[in-house]
């Protein structure tokens, strides 16, 4: 339940960070969208290095730098981003009419569920990453190793076809393209904080889920 709580305390948070920065600081135009979009999802790689950071200043040390590079800038920055995207005022690059609407309604639900239960199983290990932490293998991740990211494709996608704007599709191919990335990036570290996890990869596909343990 905490984890639950803290979770959405935190999208909450970065949620109202976007809103502010959008009404009050009054940016707009699709350039300053990417761009936020970019440099947010830059951070938010460079905080997949804990145990590099835990290596030069200890474990705290690791796990600040990890904290502020991903929920303090990263994550808040890519979120603004995507929020400008989705209101930038472009015409629509055609109407999607009401099939790929409700198939766009149907991806986000059905992405919103490893993506939050992901969260959920993970728990304070998805936001305060740390070299002591332990490999999870219950629940979703006995069948697939990203989860979260999983439900993220099915969000992006579906996303796009509720807001079939070029600004906004842009910033959903480049959300879909950060996941790949991201992926690959946390698994370099997460190999060496816990050396369990090679085997684990060799066991447990990356992001289609396996339905046999």
């Amino acid at each position: 339940m905490k984890t639950i709580i803290y979770t959405a305390l935190y999208l909450l948070l970065a949620s109202v960070a976007a809103y502010i920065s959008v009404v009050y600081l009054g940016m707009k135009g699709i350039g300053i969208a990417i761009s936020l979009i970019i440099t947010g999802f830059a951070l938010v790689g460079a905080s997949a290095f804990t145990a590099a950071y835990s290596r030069w200043w200890g474990e705290k040390g690791g796990q600040r730098a990890t904290i502020i590079l991903r929920n303090l800038l990263g994550i808040p920055l890519w979120i603004t981003g995507f929020v400008l995207a989705w209101i930038e005022p472009y015409p629509l690059l055609f109407n999607p009419g009401m099939t790929l609407k409700l198939t766009g309604l149907f991806l986000i639900i059905l992405g919103s569920i490893p993506f939050i239960w992901g969260h959920i199983e993970l728990g304070w290990r998805t936001h305060m990453p740390s070299v002591k932490d332990t490999l999870v293998r219950h629940g979703l991740y006995a069948h697939v190793r990203h989860p979260i990211y999983s439900g993220g494709f099915a969000l992006f996608i579906g996303l796009a076809l509720m807001r079939l704007t070029p600004a906004f599709v842009l910033a959903c191919i480049l959300g879909f393209i950060w996941l790949i990335f991201q992926a690959r990036l946390e698994e370099i570290d997460l190999i060496q904080r816990m050396p369990d996890y090679k085997d684990y990869m060799k066991q447990v596909p990356r992001f289609i889920p396996c339905l046999r343990r």
